[in-house]
């Protein structure tokens, strides 16, 4: 068994717990992340992109409007390379009640979230789409923003303070002398290695698994319910600006331009289990429903992509909540030394992406005041290093700006406009034409992540996220590899199976229209020409 030392171990490697080291790495701790899988591969990557203005929340739930309303200003400037700067609409279509919205504005002005009221032929011209029958609209301070981008530009600060990020790392014991946490066992999947970490505190930030990570030490009862819901993605940009609907939150309420497409959401259901996330086809059609109420024809627009995420909403038995919609969206901070009697560890559940940078703030906090510390947060003052030396791989579409900027500038590769000039974009083979993904790109993640799978890459540098799903790019980015000498022929069988397996699952949900044809002509490529299902394999299939 190899061994660590650490001052904190955080357990959970999605945009919280990347929040929390690297706030805990920046006041000076020895910090070491876990996560059994990817990062932001749990509900952080599941989600609709939306950098909450607090719009959604003035009536429903007002302290969460206001977090989500001064922290959209903090992560649009650390996060500059993350955040698209779209802007928002509330919107009366004419399927809503009128008087909800002076509801609204009321929750508006208690809440201190931002807003205008505008003619609705005022939003109707910034978005021509919009249902023309709109009643009233109010214009809010909405983005949207990559939440793996995000996530790795936080991990990317955090290792530059020292910390350590462990991905494939499940941890399989939490060790406690008396009452104390001292250590943390960890299984690293990809090398098959036992890992004991000593340290003396442990953050659980592990999401909808933070009731299992709690029973670790004794605590049963932890009651996380994953809230399972369903977004889908449209082939283009249907509109620039976020759009929601001017009543109580309900599903299929939200529009969100992201990168190149335009994410609908979402449901809400109680979930048994966050790893089997289920995408019913009546859910589907019932987004697609409300896509047509925020925008005529929407159906016309060809679906390409579902995905289901799981929402960890904690049940505290004092609130009675009928249902997962009507569960607090704020965030809960357990301190398992006053509630349960074991020192050493703090876990964290619920909350917002846009908040999850106070999310760490409020639990480091907590864990200084019972280590007796005073070192104070400083992650709202200083921006991610992807948004100030180009750490981060990824591209950023800044479709609303004007092609003469664009043209000065070239595209943006982790927000540094000298980071991947046009005139080396144009020189450098396009792996991913739907999402520009150059070669170099791609090779140079792989040469820095050796271990990493198609989809780690895709996570980083969108491959295969566009209207083809991979059906072009992932064939060319899999003999790129081979040819590169990262990986042999039979891994990359593996590595291309696994890719295809997971874009099926969220292919499969949509077939109909269009995406038939285009899911068919994919599978020609696949099965036809490459005959994929009988190319040489790995003895045992990759699976992480």
């Amino acid at each position: 068994m190899r061994t660590m030392d650490a001052d904190v171990v955080v357990i959970g490697g999605g945009a919280t717990g990347a929040g929390v080291v690297r706030d805990v790495a920046m006041r000076g701790y020895r910090a070491v992340l876990l996560d059994k899988a990817d990062l932001g591969q749990g509900t952080t990557g599941r989600y609709h992109g939306l950098l909450h203005s607090g719009g959604r929340y003035v009536v429903s739930d007002p302290g969460s409007a206001t977090e989500c309303a001064e922290e959209n200003a903090i992560v649009t400037r650390i996060h500059a390379d993350a955040v698209e700067k779209t802007g928002g609409l509330f919107v009366v279509t004419p399927e809503d009640d009128l008087e909800f919205s002076d509801q609204w504005i009321e929750g508006a002005r208690k809440s201190k979230v931002p807003f205008e009221e505008i003619s609705t032929a005022e939003a109707l011209r910034r978005e021509p789409r919009v249902n023309p029958g709109i009643k009233r609209a109010f214009a809010v301070q909405d983005g949207s923003v990559d939440g793996w981008q995000m996530v790795w530009g936080a991990a990317h600060s955090a290792i530059e303070y020292g910390a350590k990020v462990m991905t494939y790392t499940a941890v399989t014991e939490i060790i406690r002398e008396g009452d104390q946490i001292t250590a943390v066992v960890a299984h690293d999947l990809k090398h098959d290695e036992q890992i004991r970490i000593d340290c003396k505190f442990v953050i659980n930030t592990a999401g909808p698994w933070a009731g299992r990570i709690a029973e670790l030490v004794g605590c049963h009862d932890v009651d996380v319910v994953p809230g399972r819901g369903i977004m889908i993605a449209m082939n283009h940009r249907l509109v620039n600006t976020v759009v929601n609907r001017c009543i109580y939150p309900t599903d299929g309420d939200i529009l969100v331009p992201v990168h190149t497409v335009s994410i609908i959401g979402t449901t809400d259901v109680k979930a048994d289990d966050p790893e089997r996330l289920s995408i019913p086809r009546n859910e589907v059609q019932q987004m697609l429903d409300s896509g047509e109420a925020l925008v005529p024809g929407f159906r016309e627009a060809r679906a390409v992509h579902a995905w289901a995420g799981a929402r960890p909403l904690f049940k505290d038995k004092r609130v009675a909540a009928t249902d997962t919609r009507h569960m607090s969206r704020g965030m809960s901070i357990l301190d398992h030394g006053s509630r349960d009697g074991v020192n050493g560890i703090v876990s964290i559940i619920g909350g917002k992406l846009t908040t999850y940078r106070l999310m760490a703030q409020n639990v480091v906090d907590v864990m200084c005041e019972q280590l007796g510390d005073d070192r104070p947060c400083r992650t709202a003052e200083e921006a991610v290093p992807g948004s100030t030396v180009g750490k981060n791989y990824l591209i950023t579409h800044r479709l609303g700006e004007n092609e003469e900027r664009r043209a000065s500038t070239g595209l943006v590769r982790g927000g540094d406009p000298e980071a991947v000039p046009m005139s080396e974009k144009l020189d450098d083979q396009i792996i991913c034409e739907c999402e520009l993904m150059s070669r170099k790109m791609f090779t140079d993640l792989l040469a820095e992540q050796p271990d990493a799978t198609f989809d780690d890459l895709r996570r980083q540098l969108r491959l295969g996220m566009g209207p083809c799903q991979g059906g072009f790019c992932s064939m060319r980015a899999t003999g790129v590899a081979v040819e590169e000498g990262n990986i042999d022929a039979e891994r990359a069988t593996g590595l291309l199976r696994l890719f295809l397996k997971n874009r099926w699952i969220g292919l499969w949900p949509i077939l109909y229209g269009e995406q038939v044809r285009q899911t068919v002509l994919d599978d020609w490529i696949f099965q036809g020409t490459f005959d994929v299902e009988h190319l040489p394999t790995p003895q045992q299939e990759v699976e992480l």
